[in-house]
C-alpha cells in the first residue's frame, strides 16, 4: 500500500566540498530521506523500461522520472488519477518527478511541426498525429492530478543553436509561463520547480535564473542542454546559470546521463541528473564500466565467462556473465536488454555515491582525474 503524503521536500546542504562547487546533501521526501548528488533512472511512461519497482529499490533508486506530455496522451491524467496517483499506480513507494511534457513537445511532435503562441504550443501527436494544445497551465494541471512529488515548469526547450534574437524572446516567453504555471499549480503536498533557459548565452543564462529564482520555486532545473551542443558549451551553459541559484534549493541538470558529464556537472554545483541513456543503450547490447563503454555483441565476449565488472553489485554483474549476455542480445532475447538496463542504471547510481563519499573527503578532484584515466583507458 502506498502511503500518505503530507509535505514538500526539503534539502538541506550537508557539506560543500572546499576543492570545487560541489555539495553532498539530503533531499527529505515524503518517501524517506535521500542523499545528494544522486541520478534519477526515467520511467516516461510510469515504467522504467522493462524493469520492475522492487529492482529499482534494489538498486538504491530513489527519485524516479516519468512525463506529462506521454501519460497524458496514455493512458490519460484522470485514469491516473482515478488510480490514486502516479505512486499507486506504478506501484512504486519512493518519489517520482514529472517532466512537464516542454521538451517532449519540441522534440517529438509529429512532422517536427509546431506553432509556439502566447497561450501555449499547437501541435501534433506523435502517436497518430492528432491536433494537441499545450499550455502553461494545462500542463500544470496534468501533473497536479498524476500527483508526483516534484512537478516541473512548461517552458520552451530552443533547439541549438539559435540566434541571440530568437533566445531572448524565448527566455521572456519561459518566463511568463513559469508564472502563470505556478499561478495554476494547486496539490499542496506537490513541490514544482522552475527551469532556467538561455541557451550558449551567459548574460540570457543569468537573466533567467535570476528571474526565475524570484518567483521562489522550490527547486530548479538547468533546461536546454544536451540538445546538439558539444561539452564544453554545455559545462559553460551549467556555469552561467548556477552561480545565480540559492544554495538551499536542490538544483536539477535535465537530461544528462553520461558519466562523464555527472562528474562534471556534480563538480559545477548539481544535485540531481536524469536520463534515458542507460536503458536505450542497454537495449542495444551496450554497457557502462569503469574501463569504458563497451558493446556486448562483440565477438570478443563469446566465451567471456566473467561478469560486465568483477566489483559491481547489481544482480546482472552477480549472477550472469558476458558470454551468457551476449547471447542473450544477439539472440534478441529480451531479457538481454533489461539486465544491462539494471547494470547500468546501478552503475550510475553508484556513481553518484561514489561522488557523495568523494565529497566528504574533499577529494572529488582526485576522484575525477582518476574515473576519466580508467574511462577514457588513459592507464
Amino acid at each position: 500500500m502506498i502511503m500518505v503524503r503530507k509535505m514538500k521536500i526539503q534539502y538541506t546542504l550537508l557539506k560543500q566540498e572546499k576543492n570545487t562547487k560541489a555539495r553532498y546533501g539530503t533531499l527529505k521526501t515524503n518517501y524517506g530521506t535521500f542523499f545528494t548528488p544522486m541520478f534519477m533512472p526515467v520511467g516516461t511512461l510510469a515504467n522504467v523500461k522493462t524493469l520492475t519497482s522492487d529492482e529499482l529499490k534494489q538498486m538504491n533508486s530513489a527519485v524516479i522520472l516519468s512525463n506529462t506530455y506521454h501519460l497524458w496522451l496514455r493512458p490519460g491524467a484522470e485514469v491516473i488519477e482515478k488510480a490514486g496517483g502516479l505512486h499507486s499506480f506504478m506501484n512504486y513507494d519512493g518519489p517520482i518527478l514529472t517532466d512537464s511534457g516542454g521538451f517532449q513537445v519540441f522534440s517529438l511532435a509529429k512532422d517536427k511541426k509546431k506553432d509556439i503562441v502566447e497561450e501555449g504550443v499547437h501541435f501534433k501527436s506523435h502517436l497518430d498525429g492528432k491536433a494537441l494544445f499545450l499550455t502553461p497551465e494545462l500542463s500544470i494541471q496534468i501533473q497536479n492530478k498524476l500527483d508526483s512529488d516534484i512537478a516541473m515548469s512548461f517552458d520552451e526547450c530552443p533547439p541549438y543553436p539559435v540566434t541571440r534574437e530568437y533566445m531572448e524572446k524565448s527566455v521572456e516567453r519561459t518566463l511568463r509561463w513559469a508564472k502563470r504555471g505556478k499561478a495554476v499549480h494547486n496539490n499542496p503536498r506537490q513541490s514544482l520547480f522552475g527551469i532556467v533557459q538561455g541557451g550558449e548565452f551567459e548574460d540570457l543564462r543569468a537573466y533567467s535564473a535570476k528571474e526565475t529564482v524570484k518567483m521562489d520555486f522550490d527547486g530548479y532545473s538547468i533546461g536546454g542542454t544536451s540538445v546538439g551542443e558539444d561539452k564544453e558549451t554545455m559545462y559553460h551553459m551549467v556555469d552561467y546559470a548556477i552561480a545565480y541559484l540559492p544554495e538551499d534549493k536542490p538544483r536539477y541538470l535535465m537530461g544528462v546521463g553520461d558519466p562523464l558529464d555527472i562528474i562534471e556537472g556534480v563538480i559545477r554545483g548539481v544535485d540531481m541528473f536524469d536520463c534515458v541513456l542507460p536503458t536505450r543503450i542497454a537495449r542495444h547490447g551496450n554497457a557502462f564500466t569503469k574501463d569504458g563503454k563497451i558493446n556486448l555483441k562483440n565477438l570478443k565476449y563469446k566465451e567471456d565467462f566473467t561478469p560486465i565488472e568483477m566489483d559491481c553489485d547489481c544482480y546482472t554483474c552477480t549472477h550472469y556473465t558476458k558470454a551468457y549476455l551476449r547471447h542473450l542480445i544477439t539472440s534478441s532475447e529480451s531479457l538481454g536488454g533489461r539486465l544491462l538496463s539494471i547494470h547500468n542504471i546501478r552503475f550510475l547510481i553508484r556513481l553518484t555515491e561514489e561522488l557523495r563519499e568523494a565529497i566528504q573527503k574533499d577529494s572529488l578532484l582526485a576522484y575525477k582525474d582518476t574515473f576519466i584515466n580508467r574511462y577514457q583507458k588513459k592507464i
